[in-house]
């Protein structure tokens, strides 16, 4: 699944254009590196969000097959690392 997908799917990011500007402006990093909205996520990959005033980083747990999952299920899909 593309990245700007399943950040949408698994709800860190409110909609899809928001992780499309979030990757195009390069605040987030895929195993520590830069991507592209188009790069495909693996299970067991992080994901590095850098904001502000702190970073948050996710491990993939799963792939989601829906478009989006209930917010109650997202614990299945991704471990907050911090």
């Amino acid at each position: 699944m593309r990245i700007d997908k399943f950040l949408n799917a698994t709800n860190i990011t409110k909609r899809r254009a928001i992780a499309l500007d979030m990757l195009n402006e390069g605040v987030i990093a895929l195993n520590g590196l830069r991507v592209k909205p188009s790069k495909e996520v693996k299970v067991g990959d992080i994901i590095a969000i850098t904001y502000l005033d702190k970073t948050k980083r996710y491990e993939v747990l799963a792939i989601p097959t829906l478009k989006t999952i209930p917010k109650a299920q997202s614990h299945l899909y991704i471990k907050n690392l911090d």
